[in-house]
């Protein structure tokens, strides 16, 4: 089935998402890979083929793919990711999942310990843009770049 293709059908919705996701990768002081860390970790909950592949792409530009192939099992191999990158994803996970989890009082005493205020606020928008993006991309079934 053919679906929507949503940031054309609605650009200036679109153009406001992306305004979101620029102030995140360019406008914080969060490193970029921390950021495509938690914007792949987010994806693969939420099941979002397009952005999986995308960040995906994004961190092996950066990353041993040990790390990026073992992030949904990030709690197990904690000596592969810095304490703030674990608080980081803890916290991502407790967001995307916030009516399971209703940001625990633990999660989010470990990462407003591991950044700064702003940059928890930034980690936190950065965290809820891509869950508004996978909310887009799995329902409308963005492509993805991989061939077989």
């Amino acid at each position: 089935m053919n679906r929507l293709n949503w940031f054309e059908v609605a650009p200036a919705g679109a153009k406001a998402l992306y305004g979101v996701h620029h102030y995140v990768t360019n406008d914080t002081v969060l490193p970029a890979e921390l950021i495509h860390l938690v914007f792949l970790r987010v994806s693969q909950i939420n099941g979002c083929a397009h952005c999986i592949d995308l960040h995906t792409r994004d961190l092996l530009k950066t990353m041993p793919i040990d790390k990026v192939a073992l992030l949904p099992v990030w709690h197990e191999v904690p000596h592969l990711f810095p304490g703030q990158y674990r608080a980081a994803l803890a916290w991502a996970e407790e967001v995307t999942r916030v009516s399971e989890t209703h940001a625990s009082d633990e999660a989010y005493a470990a990462a407003a310990e591991a950044f700064e205020p702003k940059d928890f606020v930034d980690l936190t928008i950065a965290i809820a843009a891509m869950n508004a993006f996978n909310r887009l991309g799995a329902p409308f079934r963005l492509p993805v770049a991989a061939k077989p």
